[in-house]
C-alpha cells in the first residue's frame, strides 16, 4: 500500500488498518503457526514440534483465535481414535504477500544487524 498521508482522516485510516492487522496476526505465535500450516494439514502435535517451544495451552488458544478469524480450519476425522487436523483456509492465502514481505524484511534486518553489530571490527586488529 503506497498511501500518501495527506490529512488526519487518511492517517487515522492507515493507523486503524495496521492496528486491525496486528490484532489479528500479531503476537509471538500466530504468524509462525500460519507458516507451519502453509505446507498442508497438520495435527496439533506436529505443529507443536515444528514450533519447538510453544506450550500446548498457548498453541490451543492461538489456533482458536486463528480459527475465529477465518485463517485456520479444524478438521475432525471420525475414526477411533479421533484425529484432529488443522489447515489454512482459502482466506489465509490473502496473507501470502504480507508473509513474504515480512520474511524479506526480517532477512534483510538480520543481515544488517549481523553486519553492523555482530561482525568484529577487523581493522582495529590490524587485519
Amino acid at each position: 500500500m503506497n498511501t500518501v498521508i495527506t490529512d488526519h482522516t487518511t492517517c487515522l485510516s492507515v493507523v486503524n488498518s495496521i492496528s486491525d492487522t496486528m490484532y489479528v496476526i500479531g503476537g509471538k505465535w500466530k504468524v509462525p503457526i500460519i507458516a507451519a500450516l502453509r505446507e498442508g494439514k497438520c495435527r496439533f502435535n506436529d505443529i507443536q514440534r515444528t514450533l519447538g517451544v510453544i506450550s500446548a495451552r498457548v498453541l490451543s488458544n492461538e489456533l482458536k483465535d486463528l480459527e475465529l478469524n477465518g485463517f485456520v480450519q479444524r478438521v475432525v476425522h471420525d475414526k477411533t481414535p479421533v484425529i484432529v487436523e488443522y489447515k489454512l483456509t482459502e482466506y489465509a492465502a490473502t496473507l501470502g504477500p504480507v508473509l513474504t514481505a515480512l520474511a524479506e524484511w526480517g532477512y534483510h534486518h538480520r543481515e544488517k544487524i549481523k553486519r553492523e553489530f555482530v561482525q568484529p571490527d577487523l581493522s582495529a586488529a590490524g587485519v
